[in-house]
């Protein structure tokens, strides 16, 4: 069955002045979907969540929440969640009084304001911290507050502006993983942004790509890491090498592309690929695969420039005949060492190829 749609955005546009920092931006979100704005500081997508939350205005378009047009609306009517990125929690108050803040300007009963404060603090696993003061919690254990006063309310959708860019490391993943359960059990949707491409990848449902204040791409985490449409959702999304050359011999399903420092690849042919025209190839860093080397006529022969231990995984830098290669290997029998030679494959399903402006070849 297909879900309804929650949040509509047609032909959306803003601009300061003659900056443009939204252009005919066209999103169609699901109910219940975790949708992520991935992109570059600047590329627009924390005006578009300003946007739905009513902090800027369009210069045209229309946007749509739950079957009512808002963009007119004041910020009072929307039923909107916002997580800010610096939680921005009342520090004078407790956390009761910080969830609650939202339903005492709403106008609900106290005995209700009790119950639904303590379901919240319930969902963001934090029961009997009610008389806390924010000063008082952790940084992971802030975020949560500010979700539960998020939530408290019952929004029509939540909009996360780079909410766990202040937590370290390790707690920064622990609150992926933890917001990605809360929002599925509460079914809530989600316009979550960021512009960590790890994040965005292992929390949506739907990622949109944007860049310059335009959607590059948009799909599932799956399509845009493995068919990115453009060169720079490629180089974006993703530890990739972008590979210059040219077109040739296209025949039965396959092509040689000979790059430009006299390197020849084999690559799946995309139905729209015409020999001699110039093509880029991409490959992602761990579709390299490293071995020692055989002596083998065809072989391609690299020398490691750069070795990284990862634990379990390794990160190197290649020279390929002059040609720079990343390559992220996983470690099973050793790890490779500056200044060794090594036996690198790239399978031809693993090169995906732009055409001369920078398109995915069809």
């Amino acid at each position: 069955m297909t879900k309804p749609t929650a949040v509509e955005l047609t032909n959306v546009n803003l601009a300061y002045g003659d900056f443009v920092a939204v252009k005919n931006v066209n999103l169609s979100i699901r109910k219940g979907d975790f949708v992520t704005l991935l992109g570059p500081s600047g590329c627009g997508k924390t005006t578009i969540l300003r946007s739905i939350a009513g902090l800027v205005q369009p210069t045209a378009g229309e946007i749509v929440v739950a079957g009512k047009r808002i963009d007119t609306m004041p910020i009072h009517r929307r039923n909107i969640g916002l997580v800010f990125q610096n939680y921005a929690l009342f520090p004078h108050k407790n956390v009761y009084d910080n969830i609650a803040f939202g339903l005492k300007y709403r106008g609900v009963d106290k005995s209700t304001i009790a119950a639904k404060v303590k379901r919240a603090l319930d969902m963001v696993r934090l029961p009997g911290v009610e008389r806390k003061l924010p000063s008082e919690l952790s940084g992971g254990q802030q975020q949560r507050i500010a979700l539960a006063r998020a939530i408290v309310i019952e929004p029509d959708v939540l909009l996360l502006d780079e909410p766990l860019s202040a937590l370290d490391a390790h707690l920064r993943e622990e609150m992926r993983t933890e917001l990605k359960i809360i929002q599925r059990e509460i079914g809530i949707t989600s316009i979550f942004v960021t512009h960590d491409q790890e994040e965005a990848l292992a929390m949506s449902d739907h990622i949109v790509v944007m860049n310059k204040g335009v959607v590059e791409q948009q799909g599932t985490p799956e399509e845009v890491y493995k068919r990115p449409d453009t060169r720079f959702v490629a180089s974006f999304l993703g530890q990739s090498n972008l590979i210059e050359g040219k077109i040739m011999g296209v025949a039965d399903g396959r092509l040689a592309l000979h790059l430009d420092n006299g390197v020849q690849l084999v690559a799946v042919a995309p139905a729209s690929a015409r020999a001699g025209t110039r093509a880029t190839g991409v490959v992602r860093a761990q579709r390299i695969r490293l071995g020692p080397p055989s002596g083998h006529a065809g072989e391609l022969r690299a020398t490691i420039v750069a070795a990284s231990y990862l634990g379990g995984t390794a990160a190197y830098i290649l020279d390929l005949n002059g040609l720079r290669l990343q390559a992220n290997a996983t470690i099973e029998d050793r790890v490779w060492h500056d200044g060794e030679a090594v036996a690198l494959t790239i399978a031809p399903q693993d090169i995906l190829l732009l055409d001369e402006n920078g398109r995915r070849l069809g």
